[in-house]
């Protein structure tokens, strides 16, 4: 079952549904934070296989375990996409770890030979460009290279059976009048803006990245920081990326 994104409503275990088909579904874990740097939980449930993507800092773990501990034991959690190393995005496996020490981390060369210094043991699993793992209901996720959105090795984790696209930083936002998902896209893109300037190494990479998704049907935009984008201004998103000005096009503007 698609449920439209446009009404939905956050759940008061912080745990809400996104997307829920008869053996796949994908979350939206709450954080509740002051803040515009808000950070974006997402669990993705398939059989008997739990996986976090970008599970957040260790500021957050306890929040977010006990909303998953609403729909399943923190001790099934089996895995968890790191898109980067960042602590607002990586910091809490420490804590996983600490549950579950056979939990697969799946992210890229470069980001894990950064992971060890959380002083954490894990079993590593490569996601190379483009390569697809399998879920125990035959939903198949492919993971897609994003270089230096901000990281080098940074990369997005496409559903193919929900055509959701978790893009880690990549359309994130900082937005103090935050909502769970985009309403307004002209007043979005200031917030988008507010991130992308400084954080994103420039259009060059921003334009490599959008043409990696020619051809892909992306039913949402998942980011880490900010707001959904839903299916009626994913076209408007990736518009924006393909246009925007960031990084060393603002600090270098006669290079570019």
């Amino acid at each position: 079952m698609k449920i439209d994104l446009q009404t939905i409503a956050i759940q008061p275990s912080g745990v809400t549904p996104l997307y829920q088909q008869e053996n796949h579904t994908v979350y939206w874990v709450g954080v509740t934070e002051e803040s515009a740097f808000r950070c974006n939980v997402y669990l993705i449930g398939d059989g008997e296989e739990w996986i976090l993507v970008d599970p957040g800092s260790r500021a957050h773990f306890p929040q977010v375990k006990e909303s998953i501990s609403t729909i399943v034991s923190p001790e099934k959690i089996t895995g968890a996409i790191i898109c980067h190393q960042d602590p607002d995005v990586a910091a809490s496996l420490i804590d996983w770890l600490a549950i579950n020490p056979a939990m697969k981390v799946y992210t890229t060369p470069r980001t894990n030979v950064l992971l060890p210094y959380y002083d954490i043991e894990y079993e590593y699993v490569d996601v190379e460009e483009n390569s697809i793992i399998t879920l125990p209901s035959g939903a198949e996720l492919q993971f897609i290279a994003a270089p230096f959105l901000h990281f080098p090795g940074a990369f997005t984790t496409y559903d193919r059976a929900t055509q959701a696209l978790f893009s880690g930083d990549i359309w994130a936002a900082l937005d103090s009048d935050w909502s769970l998902v985009v309403t307004d896209m002209e007043a979005h893109r200031d917030s988008m803006d507010l991130f992308h300037m400084d954080y994103m190494a420039s259009n060059t990479a921003c334009r490599g990245f959008v043409r990696q998704l020619d051809g892909i049907e992306i039913d949402a935009i998942l980011p880490q920081h900010g707001s959904i984008i839903a299916s009626n201004f994913v076209k408007e998103g990736l518009d924006y990326l393909e246009n925007v000005r960031c990084g060393t096009d603002l600090i270098y503007p006669e290079f570019s």
